[in-house]
């Protein structure tokens, strides 16, 4: 039998003055149809949902308009009755259409409901609408449809479990749930509680529901997160952090890439998480932990085993390497599953980290081997430009020692840099170079052979320390690079099965690391083997983040280019700061002028004075001017300057630290927002339009608008 006891007749008028007053606000004010309304019946447009549990509360979120078009249409070829499963949300979620359930593809998350829903409802409590089940729906909806086919309004339907649904009119629709058990003298459904708003369609719910993601991926972003599970000031996972870093990349498409997206030349970033931090707590070092940890402040010592600990497990060379090992192999199998589902996908791979997590992917990447082709390539061309490169290398170290006057027997000797450093002082006696220039060669060879190592090619893959280094020769991965920072620990580094195209580092502390590792400088013909682009990116109050162009350069100090704003401008505050700094020099400027004047004025003879005057006054007006225009050009030659610096090959000649710019609020103190600094990279829009602006340079597509200040 059917479930509801459909009343027919139209409710007598004792139910009509019961059911009415009952209803919500505004109730009493509906209009009934228009009497040429009936008769005419549409069919209810279904939307997909799929629940999410937080805290112990579902939250039902709508799929995009995309997926539930193709989930609907899968559902009414009738596909539904095997076990299809659908790609949903860029692919990152595949949805059993048979079980109604939707399943995360590339990482482990708790099984999501699906559903197909019509009808939906809403209580004093709820902030949202919640849908019916489908088959509460189905009855809903034939019930809905007898009441507009034959214009049969103020209709009560009741369930067997006593829940009573009132159709006043197709926009007046209430529930009445039951409370109590009813007893033998029932219970009007006014005794029963305030009614939940009944809608249909979801139309009628004012729900957000997005158009979805383009199909079309150009480029693929692995991002590593830094100590423990949390990744932001609301402590959510590295899934949920990457998901907003996503949508914030998708905006910054359509506001900034509009163009190329009109004609089609670009698609879309993706962005997948990496997570080691549990695969790195489930050795069973949690337990150990736990066995001596003390039992005062109990949840301060299990935040600190949980997150800071994190930093001297990397430092534990046993630890290290479970470490490296889950960060490698995570990322090799998520990029072989990502091309096992779009295999026509021919876009690059980057990775980015943050925190703790960008050491461990430098120190991947200082540890990758080129290929055999790769290295023989880069042989060939080291072979055309060393000899130049090297000269000048060497004629910059001559200059630097003043002894520039033997360039030419080091050039016939055909001495590069690394030559040099080999060089002992019988090789530079038999060479002709006096005693003093002599010592002073060896005495900045032994200098500078302390903070670094040599790789000899034709000792293949063993770094050389020198006898006056006391770091310990290991051995480690074969590059072409002429110098390698001593940094890792001691582990065996895994190789990735790609070349990523840009390594970013987000909030990183690798420039402290290789300083307390031992490390004064970088090099500035080293690069990461496999990877030639490098961006240290950093907010200017995070405590954890450190540069690394002084390591490059050390003897120059010059400030980190600074990101612009998404919106094409510096924050309002910076520039009022820089106005105020710009207005206090001038008037610093004028009163020096005045006061000079003055002076000159009382120190000089009466009669000359006159003269003098006239002659300061034709003057002094193209001296302020100078002044004026020197302060006005001080700030572009400043940037010219600072963009212009050579900061290596890291990153491919290209500057490597950029700064965010601070927010007002984040102005007044520093330390109050220290925190929040290095946890607010997730959802920075400068942050993302860098990055997509850095990747699709590589394929010769630009922003529609430059933006002030950007390199």
């Amino acid at each position: 039998c059917h479930p509801f006891s459909l009343c027919r007749s139209i409710m007598s008028a004792p139910e009509q003055q019961q059911a009415q007053p009952s209803g919500p606000p505004g109730a009493a004010s509906a209009e009934a149809p228009e009497p040429d309304a009936a008769n005419k019946y549409e069919a209810v447009v279904p939307h997909w949902f799929y629940c999410k549990v937080t805290d112990s509360r579902e939250r039902w979120i709508p799929f995009s308009i995309q997926d539930s078009e193709r989930l609907e249409e899968a559902h009414a070829s009738g596909k539904d009755k095997a076990d299809v499963i659908v790609a949903t949300s860029g692919g990152r979620y595949d949805v059993h259409l048979q079980k109604r359930q939707r399943v995360a593809v590339y990482w482990e998350e708790e099984v999501s409901q699906v559903r197909r829903c019509t009808w939906f409802y809403k209580g004093d409590k709820d902030n949202k609408y919640i849908p019916y089940s489908e088959t509460f729906s189905e009855q809903l909806e034939e019930a809905y449809m007898i009441a507009v086919t034959l214009d049969e309004w103020k209709k009560k339907l009741e369930s067997p479990s006593r829940e009573i649904i009132i159709l006043h009119n197709p926009k007046l629709m209430v529930h009445y749930h039951p409370v109590a058990t009813s007893d033998d003298w029932g219970s009007a459904p006014m005794e029963q509680g305030r009614p939940r708003t009944v809608k249909r369609g979801v139309e009628n719910i004012a729900a957000e529901i997005p158009n979805g993601e383009p199909l079309q991926i150009d480029h693929l972003v692995f991002v590593v997160h830094g100590i423990g599970p949390a990744c932001d000031i609301r402590f959510r996972s590295i899934v949920q952090c990457v998901n907003d870093f996503r949508n914030v990349s998708l905006n910054m498409l359509q506001a900034h890439f509009k163009k190329a997206q009109e004609q089609q030349q670009i698609g879309r970033v993706e962005f997948l998480p990496v997570n080691w931090h549990s695969s790195l707590h489930s050795t069973g070092v949690d337990v150990d932990l736990e066995r001596i940890t003390l039992p005062s402040i109990n949840r301060l010592r299990h935040f600190i085993n949980d997150t800071i600990l994190d930093v001297f497990f990397y430092n534990s060379s046993t630890y290290c390497q479970t470490i490296v090992d889950t960060v490698a192999s995570e990322m090799n199998r998520l990029y072989q599953l990502f091309l096992c589902r779009n295999p026509g996908f021919k876009g690059g791979v980057s990775i980015a980290g943050h925190s703790l997590g960008s050491l461990i992917l430098f120190d991947l990447l200082t540890n990758q081997k080129v290929a055999p082709e790769d290295e023989e390539r880069g042989r060939e061309g080291s072979r055309t430009t060393s000899s130049t490169r090297g000269a000048e290398q060497v004629k910059e170290i001559l200059k630097t020692l003043e002894l520039s006057e033997y360039s030419d027997v080091f050039e016939k000797e055909k001495m590069d840099r690394q030559a040099l450093f080999l060089c002992t002082e019988k090789n530079l006696k038999e060479m002709g170079i006096p005693l003093g220039p002599r010592m002073k060669l060896l005495h900045y060879i032994s200098s500078k052979r302390e903070t670094q190592v040599c790789l000899l090619p034709d000792l293949g893959s063993f770094p050389i320390a020198f006898p006056h280094s006391r770091t310990r020769i290991r051995r480690c991965s074969r590059v072409t690079n002429p110098t390698l920072p001593l940094s890792q620990v001691s582990a065996n580094y895994p190789q990735l099965i790609y070349k990523p195209t840009i390594f970013f580092a987000f909030g990183s502390p690798i420039g402290m690391f290789l300083t307390v590792r031992g490390v004064k400088r970088i090099n500035p013909s080293y690069s990461l083997p496999t990877c030639k682009g490098f961006f240290n990116i950093f907010h200017p109050f995070d405590p954890v983040a450190y540069r690394i162009e002084p390591m490059i350069v050390p003897d120059v100090e010059f400030e980190p280019m600074l990101l612009p704003h998404h919106k094409g401008r510096k924050r309002m505050h910076l520039e009022l700061k820089e106005g105020l700094t710009r207005m206090s020099v001038d008037l610093k400027n004028n009163l020096l002028g005045s006061l000079r004047v003055a002076w000159q004025s009382f120190t000089r003879a009466p009669l000359p004075a006159v003269e003098a005057a006239d002659a300061d006054a034709d003057a002094e007006p193209s001296a302020e001017k100078q002044t004026e225009t020197k302060a006005e050009e001080a700030p572009e030659a400043a940037k010219e300057e600072a963009s212009a610096i050579n900061v290596g090959m890291l990153n491919g000649g290209h500057r490597i630290d950029y700064v965010l710019q601070e927010k007002p609020i984040e102005s007044f103190n520093e330390y109050l927002f220290a925190l929040q600094g290095h946890l607010c990279y997730w959802e920075s829009e400068d942050t993302v339009l860098l990055v997509l602006k850095e990747i699709y340079q590589t394929q010769g597509i630009t922003l529609d608008q430059p933006l002030p200040g950007s390199q």
